[in-house]
């Protein structure tokens, strides 16, 4: 297994926390707003539950999440409720990520494609699958046709962790073209499509990029960032049904289930875009400040065009800057721990409270 990148940091945070102001901590993307009221009165109401969950979850949380897809991203899945299943629940993303490749099968040999720039867990899957790691940002290119090992998983991830690129519909297109010619599932990682700033997010399975039909395409999406829900651990698959159900029988036996409560919780908040939008506007109104205090301190930002980070560099070794950054007792997320073409770079996350935002504001104005 790689080394937990994290540990790392240990250094940068005991620096940062002498500041006389406290530790700014802008390294790890976890939401710090209150759950809103939607979901906490749907779990309680839900909490007499004593019996098991099912692996593929409720009619009303399929219906729901068929209906949210289908109203946020323009996506139209197959009948949620059919015999072959076109989407169900997991136990937040990350878990599904790291396990992907296993569930499909996937293990004993082969490439999995994942971003240059990447989430980390895209590579993790693959160890624990016993799978190589192949880093690209170019859709397939001749060269591709005949891989030695052959590739046997496409990750995409738009918008993207840690930079913020959105995938153009040609780029997402050629990957499908691609993805299908060979036989190899493409995945898009899609936590953070709702979270477009500069451009607007298109999922892989909209139709003007997967055509008529899902064939060989998942989608992940995520509650934990767009509904400030992440210790619910509440996450989407979606797409090709002859995909999902190899996923879901598998996660049946292994006994992969979202507690009932939360499958409750996940319904009303699928349900409702009010509560989505209010936080949305949180994280614009952050990001408009903490990019325009980054842009004053020195600092290049690039993409970063949607979801939760700004992805910005000196133009030097990310952690010299992130030596910079302690000493104002600000915590980034250094770029190496994306892949080697990180190394210039920083990540710093827009999920801190207000007040952080304003104290980080205030120290990078110096």
């Amino acid at each position: 297994m790689p080394d937990f990148p994290w540990d790392a940091l240990a250094g940068a945070r005991a620096r940062a926390a002498r500041h006389p102001g406290g530790v700014v901590d802008l390294s790890i993307g976890t939401p710090v707003d209150d759950t809103p009221d939607v979901l906490t009165e749907a779990l309680a109401a839900a909490g007499n539950a004593p019996g098991y969950p099912t692996a593929l979850g409720t009619a009303a949380l399929r219906t729901a999440a068929a209906g949210w897809l289908r109203r946020r991203l323009g996506v139209h899945v197959a009948d949620p409720l059919g015999a072959e299943p076109s989407l169900i629940p997991t136990v937040g993303s990350k878990e599904l990520v790291a396990l992907l490749p296993t569930l499909l099968g996937l293990s004993g040999g082969g490439t999995v494609v994942v971003p240059e720039v990447a989430y980390p867990t895209y590579e993790v899957g693959a160890v624990l699958a016993g799978l190589g790691v192949r880093r690209t940002d170019d859709p397939p290119a001749d060269a591709m046709s005949v891989p030695r090992p052959p590739v046997v998983l496409v990750w995409l991830n738009s918008p993207g962790n840690p930079h913020g690129r959105v995938l153009t519909g040609d780029q997402l297109r050629s990957w499908v073209s691609w993805g299908r010619a060979h036989g190899v599932p493409v995945v898009s990682d899609e936590c953070y499509v709702t979270l477009g700033w500069d451009v607007e997010p298109r999922s892989l399975l909209h139709p003007s990029v997967a055509g008529e039909d899902h064939g060989g395409l998942l989608a992940v999406h995520s509650l934990s960032k767009q509904s400030t829900a992440a210790g619910y651990r509440a996450g989407l698959l979606s797409g090709d049904p002859a995909l999902v159900k190899r996923v879901w029988e598998v996660r049946r036996h292994l006994g992969l289930l979202v507690p009932a409560p939360v499958q409750a919780a996940m319904t009303a908040a699928l349900e409702d875009d009010a509560h989505v939008d209010a936080q949305r506007e949180r994280y614009r109104a952050r990001r408009e400040r903490l990019a325009a205090a980054v842009r004053g301190a020195g600092m290049r930002i690039e993409h970063s065009e949607a979801g939760l980070y700004l992805w910005a560099t000196r133009d030097e070794d990310c952690w010299t800057t992130i030596d910079r950054l302690a000493e104002l007792g600000i915590v980034a997320a250094p770029g190496v721990f994306y892949g080697p073409a990180g190394a210039r770079h920083v990540r710093l996350a827009l999920t801190a409270s207000d007040e952080r935002i304003a104290a980080a504001v205030e120290r990078l104005a110096g």
